[in-house]
This record gives structure tokens, sequence and C-alpha cells, in this order.
């Protein structure tokens, strides 16, 4: 039995096999029609695989409906061994063979593409032909096909039937680009959908297994075996500056650094294709002006433009040599060696207290994926939170007197709705709150700028905030109880309200 398959825009496909014993069956395009219509054609292909089948000529209104189809559909059912080509048709032009159409595609874009986006495209180039054939027509494989490709991408390549072994984020990416190479076969119309339309997501997901903070001391122990002041430099400004290797690197110029004003221009060739961003301006970090004052000294009057001279050859591999002398340096490679550099410097500096959007923008990514792929939880952020903080007793005491208070706001209220037009009394809250600080009478009741905050209402908690800044004013609370009057109170240590 054929079937009958929907696809986008009102568009339907009949599919069936020819002969019992295929596994594969064929497909015909119908094109964009109503339901009816194309019912009507699944039952007429019906029939003419039944009379295939049962090797006899098919029925009278059967031949005489194909008779009276156009060349266009007529050829379709040609194709698919349902009809006998008409005499004197043009022959429908062969579909292109998978590894010549590939080697077209990847050369018809050397010139808008960089070369290591093309490296990427060969990698993928070369998975398609070692999985599908390099003689494969476009046309001939299937959706199941690129599914079974995905799956061979992270098999095992000792396991039965071989694989490449990649990670995931790999796969994703290379099924992305294999989808990109057929959804342009669509566009040039030598095939009618694209076989990878429907295989999962190909974005690259975030992977935290990979995740690494490189400490100071780390990062010290690096720079200490580094050979020359060049390499001290490229570590620096991917550890310190948290520029992407080598790319960003190898684009720095010394006219982009700005001494005077503590700036670094730096030319981004990965994000030059989205509006506003071929270029980004970050600090000249206290931490990173040593190692390119010492390059400068060494820097030729009157030589190179640029800062990083001697690792400028496209065949340099920097990845394999930070692997020696992180090893030299007596350390265990962390997993994503340059990238793992960029992270932690941006999330050391989210720790330091910097603004994240001014983060993102030194560094020259998004939010989004700055939460997605950069910042961590290191294991100071744990000991952080497990430390006993200072003042805790105070912390606890003042959450009971916060609970209090609002007892006192609720007697208020009901005070003041029984006593109308009155007020409560706004000394009688204060000494309620100060005696339950374990302190007895308060020394200020007459003081006037302690009272400032209370109102003829009933005290709410943004009240009792000004209060507590009082309080730090004279001396009778810590820094850390005193807040503006539009902060949120402190934490406190029993789970007393906080809000």
């Amino acid at each position: 039995m054929a079937s009958l398959v929907a696809k986008p825009g009102g568009r339907w496909a009949v599919q069936f096999t020819l002969f019992a014993g295929d596994t594969r069956r064929k497909t015909v395009h119908l094109g964009a029609m109503s339901r009816p219509q194309a019912m009507a054609v699944q039952e007429r292909i019906e029939a003419l695989v039944q009379a295939i089948r049962s090797d006899s000529p098919p029925d009278r209104s059967t031949a005489q409906w194909a008779a009276d189809l156009d060349n266009a559909m007529y050829a379709k059912l040609a194709r698919a061994g349902l009809l006998v080509p008409r005499a004197g048709m043009a022959a429908e032009p062969s579909t292109p063979l998978l590894g010549p159409f590939l080697d077209s595609y990847v050369a018809s874009r050397g010139a808008d593409t960089k070369p290591s986006t093309r490296i990427v495209y060969g990698h993928t180039r070369r998975c398609l032909v070692e999985f599908f054939g390099a003689t494969r027509p476009l046309d001939r494989i299937a959706p199941g096909e690129a599914e079974d490709f995905r799956r061979w991408l992270t098999a095992d390549p000792n396991g039965e039937g071989g694989g490449q072994g990649l990670a995931s984020n790999t796969a994703r990416r290379r099924c992305g680009i294999a989808k990109q190479f057929f959804r342009k076969a669509v566009k040039l119309r030598l095939i009618v959908e694209n076989p990878f339309a429907d295989v999962g997501s190909c974005s690259i997901h975030e992977n935290r297994e990979r995740d690494y903070y490189v400490t100071r001391e780390e990062a010290q122990k690096v720079l200490d075996a580094c050979s020359d002041a060049q390499w001290r430099l490229l570590f620096a400004l991917s550890r310190f500056g948290g520029l992407r290797c080598p790319s960003e690197h190898l684009s720095l110029r010394w006219n982009h650094v700005d001494w005077e004003r503590g700036r670094l221009t730096v030319t981004s060739p990965k994000t030059e294709h989205h509006e506003g961003r071929g270029s980004r301006v970050v600090p000249l970090f206290p931490e990173l002006r040593p190692y390119l004052d010492d390059v400068w000294d060494q820097a030729e009057k009157g030589g190179s433009p640029y800062v990083i001279t001697r690792y400028r050859d496209t065949a340099t591999n920097l990845r394999t040599q930070l692997t020696k002398i992180i090893r030299r340096a007596g350390l265990t490679p962390w997993p994503k060696l340059w990238q793992n550099l960029r992270a932690t410097r941006a999330t050391e500096l989210v720790a330091a207290g910097w603004p994240e959007h001014k983060v993102c923008t030194w560094l020259g990514h998004t939010e989004a994926v700055a939460r997605k792929h950069y910042w961590q939880t290191t294991d100071d952020d744990y000991a952080r939170a497990a430390a006993r903080w200072p003042g805790g007793p105070r912390r606890a005491a003042i959450g009971a007197a916060i609970r209090r208070c609002k007892d006192a706001q609720g007697r208020a209220r009901r005070w003041h709705g029984s006593k109308r037009g009155q007020s409560p009394r706004k000394n009688d809250l204060c000494r309620e709150f100060w005696s339950s600080l374990g302190r007895g009478q308060s020394p200020f009741l007459n003081h006037a700028k302690t009272f400032s905050a209370l109102r003829p209402q009933p005290p709410t908690l943004h009240h009792l905030a000004l209060t507590c800044t009082t309080l730090h004013q004279l001396g009778f609370l810590p820094q850390w109880a005193a807040l503006d009057s539009n902060q949120r109170l402190p934490p406190c240590e029993d789970g007393a309200l906080t809000n």
C-alpha cells in the first residue's frame, strides 16, 4: 500500500515499495494540491504498483489517467519505475553525485568564508563521503540515513560498524553543516527535500563537564614555564584580557594599544559579520600590562606593526605548544585550553563586582552566551557560601527583631483601625525594636533622625530599613545592617524575613 505524506506549505508526497521484498521506499513528490486531489493520485499509484507486482497491464481508467498526465508528473512516475518514459521526451537532468557537489559548494564559498570555516567544511565533507560514498546521487540519500549518519559520528571507531567517536557538540555541528549543504541543493532545484531537515538539534549545547577554572596560582606557574615574552603575552591575553585565541591575538597591532588611557582595541574576526561587532575596547587590566610592556620593550622600532610576531604561521599549532608548557609547569592540561582561560576571566570579573553587561562588552559576547558557556561556579564560591558570616548572632537577633516589628506592625494596624483618626505611638514601636535587640532602654528615643523614617501610618519594612541605617550611623549596628531605603534587608541565619 502507498502512504500519503503531508509536507509543509500544503505539499504532498506518496511513498511506496515497488516490490514486496524492497527495504527502501520510493517517493513521488506531488507538489501543492488539495488533500482529495492527493488521495486520488495515491489511488492511481497504488493501482500502478499492483499492476507491476502482478506483471499485468493497469486497468483502462488508470492507463487513461497516466496518458493524460503532463510531462512533469509523468516524468516523476517514470523515474520511480511506475511508467515507461514517453517516446521523444527530453531526458531529465541527472541528479549530481555527492562528492562533486560538495567540492563545488566548498569552492564557491571560498571568497566569503574564513580559512577556519573552510577547514570545518572539509571535515564535514570527508565524513559525508566516507559514510554515503562520493558516487551516491543526492536524491538517493533518505532522511532515515541522515539520522544514521548522526549516530555514526558519535559511535565508537573500534565498535561494530565503526564510527568517528566525536563529541556530541562536534557531531551536532557537522550535521548542521551537512544540512546547510543540502539546503543549497534544494534551492538549486537539484533535490526536492533536504534529508537532514528533520535531524535533531544541530546547535551547540553547553557542556559543563569540560568547564575548568584556571586559578591565579596555576596561571602563574604556566607563565613561569613559558619560553619567551611573546608566549607569556599570548597566555596573559586570554587569561587576563579574555581574548579569543588565536584570531584576536594575531590581529592585535601596536596602534590598537592606548597606553595613556589604558585601553586595548581588539579586532574580532569571529564576530565581524555581525553589525557593530567587528571590534571592541578592552581595559588594559593591571594583570595584563606587565606582559605587554615586556613585548613592547623587545619590539624592534619601526618593525612589524603586529604585537605577536613569532607565531603568525597558520601551520603553528598553539594548542599543542600550550599543552607542553602546562605539563612543563607540573600541571594537567585542562579540557579546553584557550576557551577555559577566557571563561575563567569572564567569571573572575563578574565575581569581582563588575556589572555583567560591562564584562560582556569587554569580552565580546552576549549575556545569554556567557550564562551558557562562560560563567562558572568556583570552589571559592562554595567556600564563601558555607563560611559563617561575621556577626552571625547579631544578624539572627536582628532577624528576630524584624519578625517582632512585623507583629507590632499588625497590632498597630489593628489599633489604628479601632481608633479612627489617631496614629500609633512611634516611640513605642522603636522602643520595642530596640528592646528586641537585647539593649534595654534606647539611649536615643528623642533623636529626631532616628524617627524620621517612621510616619503617622503603621510602620513598614521600608521604614525599618531606614531605622537600621540610622542605628548604624549612631554606632549601634555594623555596616552590613545599614541599608539604603531602596535596598533589601540582609538575609538572616535563622531564615528570618528578608524582604
